[in-house]
């Protein structure tokens, strides 16, 4: 669906289930996101991202490598459901363990970005993570996203003690994107 120089974003295949469960059972890439997920919640995510592309032409894509066709992960945009990025065009990304640092979740942003600002009339995208999240803020930045500080929230999903539930928001416009 899209390429890049590295990367392929596409639709899911039944054939994602095994390696992206193994991605979301990973304690180091879940350290930041939730707990580690079986592989019934997997196929409910997966599920959930196939519905969503249905109903709006785009999703968290499945993302490979070009290289060996391998599924390192996600990356996209749906189209959010909580404060503050309800009803608005939310990037977000995961990849397993051992492709971070690679530059991966840049390039593949920068990719889902530019599709978006393509193919959608939304005037921003924004993304969400928990505040503590060092490595997705960094991409966000990297992607020239800009932390809207009145938007910081506690994530209605996660329980009161949740060391994840306080959430930063960050935005990229179209005016901002096409400078870049």
């Amino acid at each position: 669906m899209i390429e890049t120089e590295r990367l392929v974003l596409r639709s899911w295949r039944d054939s994602d289930l095994a390696p992206f469960q193994q991605i979301c059972s990973d304690p180091d890439v879940m350290a930041t996101l939730g707990p580690p997920l079986d592989m019934a919640a997997t196929a409910t995510r997966i599920e959930w991202m196939q519905r969503h592309e249905s109903e709006h032409g785009h999703c968290f894509w499945a993302l490979e490598r070009r290289d060996d066709a391998r599924l390192i992960g996600w990356c996209g945009v749906i189209r959010g459901d909580i404060d503050p990025v309800r009803d608005k065009l939310e990037i977000g990304w995961r990849l397993a363990r051992d492709c971070w640092g690679a530059g991966y979740a840049s390039e593949a942003a920068r990719s889902a970005a530019a599709w978006s600002f393509a193919n959608r009339d939304d005037d921003e995208i924004r993304a969400i993570t928990w505040e503590g999240n060092v490595r997705s803020r960094a991409v966000m930045e990297r992607l020239g996203m800009r932390y809207c500080t009145g938007l910081d929230f506690d994530h209605p999903k996660l329980d009161a003690g949740d060391r994840l539930r306080r959430h930063v928001t960050y935005s990229l416009s179209r005016a901002d994107w096409v400078g870049i």
